[in-house]
């Protein structure tokens, strides 16, 4: 099976750690190279110690869904042999408390807008793709899926 790695960074850059008063700005780096800036989001820890301009864990959730349900989609779409032209996907997820009170997300609202060459898909036919593609993404599929951690202790004395 294919494995799929992310490193997060994270430095303190001389702050107020013990008060809660440090910065949440990080960074995400991918096995392709690409680096995200991040951060929490400003609604749950205020600026300046957050970072409005880098993505939060919750939007990098929502837009992985999209994403991987987006992907889905143009697959089956050329499989059945539609021409699709352009998809936009403004996603939302919105946040809630469960049951035990806990902060999740709750809930995660796609809605792709498509353009398609002649001829165009029903809105049956379209609403069947796009059933078949959330059947198929592998992360809508993932949500219940178990996290572990495996913590570390660097033990070298000394801050990179």
């Amino acid at each position: 099976m294919a494995r799929h790695t992310a490193t997060v960074t994270w430095q303190d850059q001389g702050s107020s750690f013990t008060q809660r008063r440090y910065s949440r700005r990080h960074a995400w780096h991918f096995d392709g190279g690409v680096t995200v800036p991040a951060s929490s989001s400003p609604s749950v820890v205020p600026l300046p110690y957050s970072d409005a301009a880098a993505v939060d864990p919750e939007e990098a959730f929502v837009a992985a869904l999209s994403s991987c349900h987006m992907l889905w989609f143009l697959d089956l779409a050329a499989q059945d042999g539609w021409q699709v032209r352009q998809y936009r996907d403004e996603a939302v997820g919105r946040m809630a408390a469960d049951g035990q009170g806990r902060l999740v997300m709750a809930q995660v609202t796609l809605q792709p807008l498509t353009r398609f060459a002649d001829p165009q898909p029903s809105q049956a036919q379209l609403e069947a793709l796009h059933h078949r593609a959330h059947e198929a993404c592998f992360l809508a599929n993932s949500v219940k899926t178990e996290i572990r951690c495996e913590p570390a202790l660097d033990l070298t004395g000394g801050v990179s």
